[in-house]
Parts: C-alpha cells; structure tokens; sequence
C-alpha cells in the first residue's frame, strides 16, 4: 500500500519458486560468465550500470514517494546507492589487479635458500551471494552489496524486504533492462519470507543479511549454514550517540553543527538508519 495514499501499489502474489534451481542458475551461468572477465572489466560493468541509472533517478524518485520518504529520504536510498557503485568501481580499479583474479602483496620466501615461496591469490567463489535486505533502504541496500559481489565476480540474489520491494523491483529491472550484466549474474526474489532457499545453498555460496538482530540470528542459525559452514554477515542497527564536550556554548559554531546533525539524524528516514544518533549527551 502506498504510505501517501493507502493506494495499492504493487501486489505480491503467491508462486512456488523453485529455489534449487535458482542457485545452480548462478552458479553454472553466471558465475562462469563474470569468470570470464578481468576485476576492472566488472568494475567498468557497475560503472557503465550506475551512469545507467543516474539516468533513470527520477522514476525511482516518483515511485519512492510511495513508500513515505521524502526527497531528501530518497536521495540517500537512491543516489547515495548509486554513488556507492561508482564509488566501488573506482577504488577496485585503483587497489586491485587487472586480472580475473588478485595477486595480492608480494612473493613471500619461506625457505632459506629461495626453493620454497608463497604466493596470495584472492580468487572468486564458485558460488552465489545471497543478500537479504531491510525494509529502510530499498535501493542502497541493494545496489551496496551487488556492486562488490559482482566486482569480486560472484553472482549474486536479491531479496528485499517486502515493505518497499517494488522501488527494489524498479531499479532491478532497469539493471536487467540495461543488459550489461551476463544473464544469471543478478536474480530477485519477491517474497515475504526466503522459504527453502537455504536448503539449497553449498559451502561456496555466502550470506549477507541486513534487519533485525533477532531473525538474523535465527536465518544464521539454520542448519544448513552451520552445516556447510556457509560465511553469513548479520549488520543489525547499533545504538549510535553523538557526545558534545562540556567546554563548548551555544555561540560556537561546534554547537550550530552538533544542533543541526542531531536534528539531520533523526529527521532523514525518520530515524530509520542504522547509522542514525539515538542518543545525544
């Protein structure tokens, strides 16, 4: 329901998705395909994809509307989420190799005489990324943890939150709609809940969840991660504090700034950041 008018918006329908095959999709498809690529051709791919959708902002903003958010809330979802791609594919053109891999440091001697050394080599998983995202930020939520997945070439599936899904859907589709990324890089799931997914994911694959504390913890503790020893990222909200030292008074500029970010904090997104100051001394 729109946030504005009480309006449908977008309807989530009842479908039996076939997970399992969704999974081997990426793995056998996509992943193989990005493979094929150096680091910087991925990077140049989610900056060609993030000038493509700066293009696009104003449709985004539109339907972000609905959600409740204003302007200034959509300007961090949607360009602070772009930005974030740009952002991405410039420093891993500057800090990692040209190669489909990363030669990382340098030759390591680990014998006296040189006949034994060691080598990093930061190479891609053979497996697919899952992210899981909150309901706060429908775009940035997605676009920051795509970018690097794609980047590091590992193909990856989106499932935001239900609650503002359909701005996550529009960007999606404009990405697919581009057609820079190889078929079976990027999926999206629309549902409420990730039913069997975590069934079917390999010791290959990772987890990135974003929300609550409490059902990230729950999703981590399914048997299957624990089992396969899949790698699961919880980022759950901190209680952030903003602390104005006791020599500053009300006519230095520090107190006009320490006003006017506190006011910023828990305005933007009504407070719905896991970066927002819930607490100010």
């Amino acid at each position: 329901k729109s946030a504005v008018n009480g309006k449908t918006v977008a309807t989530l329908i009842e479908a039996d998705l076939d997970y399992k095959a969704m999974c081997e999709y990426a793995r056998t498809e996509g992943g193989p395909a990005l493979r094929e690529m150096t680091i910087h051709q991925r990077a140049f791919k989610i900056k060609f994809l993030a000038k493509y959708l700066i293009e696009r902002k104003e449709e985004f903003y539109e339907l972000s509307t609905q959600t409740g958010a204003t302007r200034q809330d959509s300007w961090i979802d949607i360009e602070g989420g772009i930005g974030t791609m740009f952002t991405l594919s410039s420093k891993s053109r500057q800090e990692l190799s040209d190669l489909p891999f990363h030669v990382e440091g340098g030759v390591q001697r680990l014998s006296r005489g040189g006949t034994f050394v060691g080598q990093h080599i930061c190479v891609p998983k053979r497996g697919v990324g899952i992210h899981i995202n909150a309901f706060n930020f429908p775009v940035w939520g997605m676009l920051e943890k795509l970018a690097p997945c794609i980047i590091a070439g590992v193909p990856c599936i989106v499932k935001p939150s239900p609650v503002g899904s359909y701005l996550a859907h529009a960007v999606f589709k404009s990405m697919v709609e581009s057609g820079l990324l190889p078929d079976g890089s990027i999926q999206f799931i629309a549902a409420d809940k990730p039913g069997d997914l975590f069934d079917h994911l390999i010791s290959q694959d990772t987890v990135s969840f974003t929300g609550s504390a409490k059902t990230g913890q729950k999703l981590k503790a399914h048997p299957n991660i624990i089992n396969q020893n899949i790698p699961f990222n919880l980022e759950a909200d901190s209680l952030n504090c903003s602390i104005l030292g006791p020599d500053v008074s009300p006519d230095m500029e520090e107190f006009r700034l320490f006003i006017k970010e506190v006011a910023s904090e828990m305005t933007v997104k009504t407070g719905q950041k896991c970066t927002a100051i819930r607490r100010t001394i």
